[in-house]
């Protein structure tokens, strides 16, 4: 966790909302085995659908962002944000 540190602020939230995410999408498959619904976003947020949505949407463009990799100089400098680049 000491690479945390040398991440910029983006890199870091994204990867604590794609964590967040992938907990979110376990737990939605864990209660779909077990015949119930565990989706925590809509047990907390179901009463506000905007919001409920907006989370859902963050949370892709982090995704996203995770995937395609941060360019910023910290990110590039450091080597932490789990983007390498490697020639093939």
């Amino acid at each position: 966790m000491n690479s945390l540190k040398n991440m910029c602020s983006f890199s870091m939230l994204a990867k604590v909302l794609v964590i967040v995410g992938a907990l979110n999408w376990g737990l939605v498959g864990v209660g779909s085995l077990m015949g119930s619904e565990w989706n925590l976003v809509s047990m907390l947020l179901g009463s506000w659908p905007m919001v409920e949505a907006i989370v859902y949407v963050v949370v892709g463009i982090a995704g996203v962002g995770m995937l395609v990799g941060c360019k910023c100089a910290q990110c590039n400098s450091c080597n932490t944000c789990g983007t390498t680049q490697s020639s093939m």
